[in-house]
């Protein structure tokens, strides 16, 4: 189909008609959750446009700074940064902004002060710029308890309280992938139209995977539960094949797979990094809250992912989240332990 006909037709499924139909189903809503998405789409959108010229552009040099974590920005992390930051402030529709880049939480001025709290990886996976591999934004929303008064303890707050969680996958495709508590859609961006076309319609993750991703070189580390349960991935005892090792090493591409395919991903905490290493707010909750919504399971070790309270904006957990009964599993080794 030419592009002139593809633009003609009305029975695609976009991003924002899907939101509102969504919406049509909750008389109570205004609209504002809408309007935010929207932005946050917006943000999507030059994000992609600007890793896909980082090469031209000579942006994946280092900016020469280092992010609360101690870890060295790429230019696209700021950019990226910046442009979530205006387009969320921008949008009327919230009151406190939480991203991986920014050491303090945003409160936004009264006068552009909406109802939501959104908490970002603007960038994850940065350090794999340079190398082409697929990165994205992750982000989670919640609603806040009262608009006139934000405060961080509004933010930290269970993952099981968000409304809403998703990413957006720079890649081969742009993908971007969405949850509000009602399954799981995928939406791929058409160039051509420039709109985000439902692609995927109710993600479920398969029950069990035949696929574990680790990052191996942390076996030495690894508390006894992690290295006998990936001892059982490539030496099962049960008779069934062994699993297959996939680790990209940037969060969005590994979770997006193991969505889609099924199977596990494991980022432990250890000798070397007891809380692991991703942090609860933006990558721990979005995605144990879009792989609890697709059928899937997340766990911490101790406990669901779902239900940690964090104490700290940038707090860190160790995370098992995947396929069903593979999360079983793991748990089962946990609590014999």
């Amino acid at each position: 189909m030419d592009h002139a006909a593809e633009a003609h037709r009305t029975d695609l499924m976009t991003i924002t008609r899907f939101v509102l139909n969504e919406q049509s189903k909750h008389p109570e809503a205004r609209g504002d959750f809408t309007i935010l998405l929207n932005h946050i789409v917006l943000g999507c959108k030059f994000v992609c446009s600007a890793v896909s010229k980082a090469g031209l552009a000579k942006l994946f040099g280092l900016a020469g700074e280092t992010n609360v974590q101690g870890e060295e920005q790429k230019k696209l992390d700021v950019l990226s940064n910046e442009v979530f930051v205006k387009a969320l402030i921008s949008s009327g529709r919230t009151c406190i902004l939480v991203s991986e880049e920014d050491e303090e939480a945003t409160f936004v001025e009264p006068s552009k002060r909406g109802r939501y709290i959104v908490v970002f990886d603007p960038l994850d996976g940065s350090s794999n710029i340079d190398c082409g591999v697929s990165i994205g934004t992750i982000f989670g929303i919640y609603m806040v308890k009262d608009k006139e008064n934000p405060t961080l303890d509004d933010v930290l707050r269970p993952g099981s309280n968000m409304v809403a969680a998703g990413y957006c996958m720079y890649g081969s495709s742009c993908m971007l992938v969405l949850s509000t508590g009602n399954g799981v859609n995928g939406f791929t961006l058409d160039p051509s139209l420039g709109e985000f076309i439902l692609t995927h319609p109710n993600i479920k993750i398969p029950n069990k995977g035949n696929i574990y991703s680790v990052n191996e070189g942390n076996a030495k580390n690894w508390d006894k539960q992690t290295a006998e349960y990936v001892g059982k991935c490539k030496f099962p005892t049960d008779g069934s094949s062994a699993k297959s090792l996939r680790y990209i090493g940037s969060m969005v591409a590994d979770v997006h797979r193991t969505l889609l395919y099924g199977g596990i991903f494991l980022y432990p905490g250890d000798k070397k990094s007891p809380n692991g290493k991703l942090r609860v707010l933006y990558e721990v909750f979005p995605m144990s809250y879009l792989v609890e919504q697709a059928g899937g399971q997340s766990f911490t070790g101790k406990k669901r992912a779902l239900d940690v309270v964090p104490e700290k904006i940038h707090e860190r957990s160790p995370i098992f989240l995947g396929s069903y009964d593979d999360v079983e599993e793991i748990k089962r080794l946990y609590k014999a332990a």
